[in-house]
């Protein structure tokens, strides 16, 4: 329980980077979102990648072999682009393809970085 925590506010802190630094691709100058929105976005981000991502993994496969997975940066760009629909930010499908790949960097990192160890291991 406490990994998934971890990953939720680090997912958080990776979506309000990219908003913050990418921007979200349209032409207004200011992003009007709150941490609120941004932890709430995470959250959904989380659930998302651990729900329904499998799903779509297995049902673009061929696509995924085709490109030897690079097809994989879409699959995450359409989870950033899902996540952030429902939270209720806006950006567009080329800045949540980039925010996609900054947040698998990051879950790559947060992953290597804490180890599970099972329960019954000294």
């Amino acid at each position: 329980m406490s990994f998934f925590v971890v990953r939720w506010l680090f997912n958080s802190l990776g979506i309000w980077v990219a908003v913050n630094f990418l921007g979200n691709g349209y032409d207004n100058s200011h992003i009007s979102a709150s941490i609120v929105g941004f932890l709430t976005a995470g959250l959904v981000f989380s659930i998302i990648n651990s729900v329904i991502k499998p799903f779509i993994v297995v049902l673009s496969l061929p696509a995924i072999m085709v490109t030897l997975g690079l097809f994989m940066i879409i699959v995450n760009g359409v989870m950033v682009y899902i996540s952030l629909k429902l939270s209720g930010i806006s950006m567009t499908f080329l800045y949540s393809i980039l925010t996609g790949i900054l947040l698998s960097l990051i879950n790559y990192i947060v992953s290597a970085t804490l180890v599970v160890k099972p329960e019954n291991a000294k």
